[in-house]
């Protein structure tokens, strides 16, 4: 009989290091590099945020937001999409890879051709987190306000499994919408429609 796995929520693995211990940007690179394929994330405190790995479901709609989002970027022309392989190093030191990203090439072309080759120092203008099935919703939030507190233009959060989806701005309330079948990001991604289609039912 194949065994059923109930439905658990999981947090990430926080590694608390000394206060004393401070890793350079290089180093934390390093660090992700020798412990690949884990992901990893570093918060404002210096802690480090081991990440589970996507399940078939959660992977496929990650493919599906990025391919949308790269389309109307290509054809935009006027920023560049980054998937959670990205490091993002935000004003407060915090080092994030959300699942899309999206910058201004403007904000961009003032970055040095090193600080492009490491984790690119800016907050993104747009951000995408969706959750996966063992996420605990307080977490993602948290990381949603502190896009915003560092910067973020608009952010969506997606919650596939109850098809509801928190938008983010500069002070604004965070609005929820429930089950619906498209996002617009004017005007700060002027034109883009997502179709969630997909991202509800990934078809397999």
């Amino acid at each position: 009989m194949a065994a059923v796995l109930e439905h658990v929520e999981i947090e990430p693995r926080v590694l608390h290091l000394p206060r004393t211990v401070q890793m350079t940007d290089g180093q934390f690179l390093e660090f992700c590099c020798m412990n690949d394929p884990w992901r990893m994330e570093r918060t404002a405190e210096g802690d480090i945020v081991v990440l589970p790995p996507e399940g078939g479901s959660g992977s496929s709609r990650n493919s599906e937001l990025i391919t949308q989002l790269s389309v109307w970027a290509k054809r935009d022309g006027s920023g560049v999409v980054f998937d959670s392989s990205a490091g993002l190093k935000l004003p407060s030191t915090a080092v994030r890879g959300p699942d899309a990203a999206w910058v201004l090439k403007k904000r961009l072309r003032k970055l040095t051709a090193e600080e492009k080759e490491g984790f690119l120092p800016l907050c993104p203008d747009f951000v995408v987190e969706q959750l996966s099935p063992w996420d605990r919703l307080a977490t993602p939030k948290k990381k949603m306000q502190e896009y915003l507190e560092n910067g973020l233009r608009l952010g969506w959060l997606i919650d596939p499994k109850r098809r509801h989806v928190y938008i983010y701005r500069p002070n604004t309330d965070v609005e929820r919408l429930d089950s619906p079948e498209t996002l617009s990001g004017d005007p700060v991604l002027p034109g883009f429609v997502l179709d969630l289609g997909e991202i509800w039912d990934p078809g397999f």
